[in-house]
């Protein structure tokens, strides 16, 4: 029986010899909003996650995803040190979704040029890799005389590489080094880009008196940032009882926890997306019930004559219903077609640009998000079938008598 309902759907949302001039056009509208609708949540989504995961990916290249820090220091950059031993290391690499592990030292500074100066603060590490990719020009530093800058920096300062500048360091007695640019990065995080000043940080233990094994914390990336409470829990339990040589105890922070206004921005972007797949919701809600009325209207005639022939509601609403997912079907097709390819256009070419600084990327970043997409077809699929209902309702309104005409 279904499959008899079935080929009757098909036959009407398929011919054109019963649609009028007026119904042809407003089917077509119907099925523009659908595909406007699924084709704009698409992008949103792909905009939205390709954006926080580009941003999270620059704050972590500064920071990392985890720090194990002394649990005794306070909110500021003047880091009190901590022992970090081999074994330690050692079990922190060994932790489950652990990418790398290195150790970091830093310390503020004022750097100061013959024509202006500037409050940095001094990065010694020795994992390279996330500047070494942002990388503008010039190289890294090669011994702990060298370090490199952003260019915003660079051009604030008036400084160029090979450059000399005086870097003032003060603690107990106000302490001076000449240090040599080997190299400008950008990141297109202005306000980091602005502070923070790289180099070797054994330039950092040689002005604070530490020892080799002595560093600010210890810095961890994971291979993927969804993993980040469970990753941090695992640090926790591998430091929390432990005390390094002297006596101090060991302190974890995560990358939200440390840069909690970034990662409040970033969730203000879940509340937007979430608005506009509301708002395109409603819109392809609106498209679905039209269309579903113009084509039950149409059929109205064939209707009758198929309940005047015994077929019950049951049988009538089906074909209804049926004509209502060949539309929206083909208006989530052309949407995921349409929205797919947008995405993937700007995601190889890049060809839409934005001011890097305010929205810290130079581009529009996308992302493909399979499991959100798959999601949000399977949602648009499931508020379609609900609104399909009130409509193929009508049917059962219908009287053969009153729509059947005889000659």
């Amino acid at each position: 029986m279904e499959r008899s309902e079935w080929k009757i759907a098909k036959r009407l949302y398929f011919s054109q010899e019963g649609r009028s001039r007026t119904s042809r056009p407003a089917v077509r509208v119907a099925l523009g909003g659908i595909v406007i609708g699924v084709m704009v949540m698409i992008v949103a989504i792909s905009v939205v996650v390709g954006f926080k995961h580009e941003i999270q990916r620059k704050v972590a290249g500064f920071g990392s995803h985890i720090q194990v820090v002394n649990f005794d220091n306070n909110a500021t950059y003047e880091l009190q040190p901590v022992e970090v031993s081999d074994s330690l290391l050692q079990k922190l690499r060994g932790l489950p979704h652990v990418k790398q592990v290195s150790t970091f030292a830093s310390k503020p500074g004022i750097l100061k040029t013959d024509s202006a100066f500037q409050g940095i603060i001094f990065k010694g590490t020795d994992y390279w890799d996330y500047f070494a990719e942002n990388l503008v020009s010039g190289s890294l530093p090669e011994d702990n005389n060298e370090v490199i800058i952003s260019t915003v920096l660079a051009s604030q300062l008036h400084l160029t590489i090979g450059d000399a500048i005086l870097c003032y360091f003060v603690q107990d007695n106000l302490r001076v080094r000449k240090l040599y640019v080997s190299g400008l990065y950008n990141t297109c995080m202005s306000e980091m880009d602005r502070l923070f000043v790289l180099g070797d940080i054994e330039l950092v233990r040689h002005l604070n008196h530490w020892k080799a094994s002595q560093a600010s914390g210890i810095e961890i990336l994971l291979d993927d940032l969804k993993h980040l409470q469970e990753a941090s829990d695992r640090v926790y339990f591998a430091t929390a009882n432990r005390l390094d040589e002297a006596g101090n105890a060991f302190y974890t922070q995560t990358l939200e926890q440390l840069n909690p206004q970034i990662f409040g921005w970033l969730d203000l972007l879940d509340m937007n997306v979430v608005i506009i797949i509301v708002l395109m919701l409603c819109v392809s809600g609106f498209s679905i019930i039209t269309g579903l009325i113009i084509l039950i209207l149409e059929s109205i005639t064939m209707i009758g004559t198929l309940k005047a022939l015994g077929a019950n509601n049951r049988f009538v609403r089906r074909i209804c219903i049926y004509e209502a997912i060949l539309l929206v079907g083909k208006g989530m097709l052309w949407g995921n077609v349409l929205g797919l390819g947008l995405v993937a256009i700007q995601y190889f070419t890049q060809v839409i640009p934005l001011d890097a600084s305010i929205y810290y990327v130079s581009y529009v970043p996308m992302a493909f998000p399979w499991g959100w997409l798959v999601a949000l077809n399977i949602g648009v699929l499931l508020v379609s079938w609900v609104i399909m209902l009130a409509p193929s309702a009508i049917v059962s309104q219908i009287s053969p008598a009153r729509v059947m005409h005889f000659d």
